[in-house]
């Protein structure tokens, strides 16, 4: 079933059970916990997009975090990817608040949807072919339905560039050939007649790539405002 709006959308990837390897998973850490938040209630199911139902900018990650969104049910939520990524949304002004603890927590952004390729947490981080195919669909759904408004896909890490090319193909968009290589700041124009948006590159937020300089918050910030455009 094709979803009619992102709130039906939402519903179908929250009660999806496509995938046993991620389904098993997901649920195994969400009852194991980790002992800071052995107290907290996980999520423990497939992970919808937040934010804006009619964006001009989608930010596009991997997948929920184990004790991130897998524990609060929201994307880039509750662990030091969420921290680095809405500090620099809110410093930019498309986010209410500069954090993102909880599905609670008044956070609210203007102008720009956060999603993610995979809707489960995956083992180590690295879902299979089949995984991947298998949730194709819900990003392809929901490029769909946003694509009125949008203007440009900020995708953070390889995967996500990847993911962002192939369902941009799938809704009819013409990417450059040969098709770009992802990079940080690398950036190109998928059209589709007189509709065009522009994908840009980022390394993804997380603890590898901040802990060690291959991000930094500038370079962060960077990159979100070429997303965002003349917006800001």
């Amino acid at each position: 079933m094709v979803a009619k709006s992102i709130d039906e959308l939402d519903k179908e990837i929250i009660k999806c059970k496509k995938c046993p390897r991620l389904v098993a998973w997901r649920q195994e850490v969400a009852q194991v916990k980790r002992k800071s938040f052995q107290y907290q209630k996980y999520w423990g199911k497939a992970v919808p997009g937040f934010g804006d139902k009619s964006p001009t900018t989608l930010i596009l990650g991997l997948a929920p975090g184990a004790h991130g969104a897998n524990r609060t049910g929201r994307i880039f939520t509750g662990d030091s990817s969420g921290d680095w990524l809405y500090r620099a949304l809110h410093q930019v002004g498309v986010a209410k608040i500069p954090t993102s603890t909880s599905f609670d927590d008044g956070q609210k952004l203007e102008g720009v949807r956060i999603s993610c390729a995979v809707r489960c947490v995956p083992p180590d981080n690295k879902p299979s072919i089949e995984e991947k195919n298998n949730c194709s669909h819900f990003l392809d759904e929901e490029l769909t339905l946003l694509s009125t408004n949008l203007k440009s896909i900020l995708a953070l890490g390889s995967f996500a560039w990847g993911a962002a090319i192939s369902s941009l193909k799938e809704n009819g968009f013409v990417i450059p050939k040969p098709t770009p290589k992802f990079a940080h700041g690398k950036t190109f124009v998928a059209t589709n007649g007189s509709r065009k948006i522009k994908v840009v590159g980022s390394y993804h937020p997380s603890q590898q790539n901040t802990f060690t300089g291959k991000l930094t918050e500038k370079m962060l910030k960077k990159v979100i405002t070429t997303a965002l455009g003349e917006r800001i």
